[in-house]
């Protein structure tokens, strides 16, 4: 049997209109692919202008004559070794930027989006009648000729208005009041609450893969319930509808949450939910949830750094370990990635991840 490498590049390798370019991957000072659960992945690609090439170039710099890079093409970027190698950027090319210095030879950057940049630059006025939040999803995506893949409960609303924003603004706004997210894949748009976004799984190793890590488990913004107070505009009469701590007890499997922290350390604390008027019980239900579970999911949050790890993605569930016994174990939920590559230090993927629970002492 064969020894094994004890060593493979993770170099980037970079296809446009899906043709592989080696000289884009021979030429690269820097990349770094952005996403977060507010969805639109984001590339920054950053190569030398001035490479010997073997076509003839008319121009002073490389990379401006439009042949390899151009505004509206695709691009697709993977990162890691070989045989563990992930896609982690597909979209458009949106941006084009030269820069000089003395001394040092010239810079070409590509700019590029996933497929909500459409959504993020088309802005309108709309109604949307007897539609729930997954319904209006559904037709966002049609108007930008992408797939719906809805997953997420809520009240169906007798009017909703969209008045002068963008489509991903507008859409964003939406996933907030349900706690559901927003990204793209494969032609889709999804529209979805986090139990039913699927992820990878990844083990995160203090002194092995997981090269920095910051952890702080935090009562500042915790509260023991979130109560929503509206007007029934069928019954005309008052909603004060009430999502207990509780509520987040069904997304966790052991440890302290922060609303029981919270009670235990300094009594019952409410907080009150005042940036929608609701106008049936049913959306008052919905919003006071969905903002007991943005406040109780943050109550552990992580900042790390890993020595490269391509499948990581927003939504990949993480298990931590060396962190410290409150903070070691599964349930990590990442919020955000990060993947940077340069020539100085290889392949890094930072990542923001939260988890709803301190272990028990």
């Amino acid at each position: 049997m064969p020894d094994e490498p004890r060593y493979a590049s993770s170099a980037p390798v970079v296809k446009v209109d899906g043709q592989r370019q080696p000289d884009v991957a021979r030429d690269l000072l820097r990349l770094d692919v952005e996403e977060s659960t507010d969805g639109l992945r984001t590339l920054h690609l950053h190569v030398i202008g001035s490479a010997a090439r073997e076509r003839p170039n008319t121009d002073v710099v490389e990379y401006l004559d439009g042949s390899v890079f151009d505004f509206g093409k695709r691009i697709e970027v993977s990162l890691g070794p070989p045989g563990n190698e992930k896609i982690v950027f597909t979209g458009t090319i949106s941006g084009i930027e030269v820069s000089f210095e003395e001394g040092d030879v010239p810079h070409v950057t590509l700019l590029a989006e996933d497929d909500l940049m459409k959504l993020r630059m088309t802005q309108r006025s709309a109604t949307y009648e007897k539609k729930s939040d997954a319904d209006i999803a559904s037709e966002i995506a049609k108007e930008h000729s992408l797939q719906a893949d809805v997953a997420a409960d809520g009240p169906s609303y007798d009017v909703v208005q969209q008045l002068h924003q963008s489509d991903l603004a507008f859409l964003r706004e939406r996933a907030r009041r349900v706690a559901a997210e927003v990204w793209t894949s494969d032609g889709k748009l999804h529209f979805a609450t986090r139990d039913r976004r699927t992820g990878t799984t990844v083990k995160l190793v203090r002194g092995g893969n997981l090269v920095a890590v910051e952890a702080c488990a935090d009562l500042a913004h915790q509260c023991s319930s979130v109560i929503v107070s509206g007007y029934d505009a069928s019954t005309r009469s008052a909603i004060d509808e009430k999502a207990a701590g509780s509520e987040v007890e069904a997304e966790t499997s052991g440890g302290r949450t922060g609303p029981r922290t919270l009670t235990n350390a300094l009594g019952e604390l409410p907080a009150q939910r005042i940036d929608a008027v609701p106008v049936s019980t049913d959306e008052a239900k919905a919003w006071a949830k969905a903002e007991l579970l943005r406040r109780a999911r943050r109550f552990v949050t992580v900042r790390g750094s890993t020595s490269g790890t391509p499948e990581m993605v927003v939504g990949s569930r993480a298990t931590l370990e060396r962190c410290g016994k409150p903070f070691d174990g599964d349930g990590y939920y990442v919020t955000r990635i990060h993947h940077a590559y340069d020539v100085a230090t290889g392949f890094r993927t930072r990542f923001h991840a939260e988890r709803a629970t301190v272990n028990e002492r």
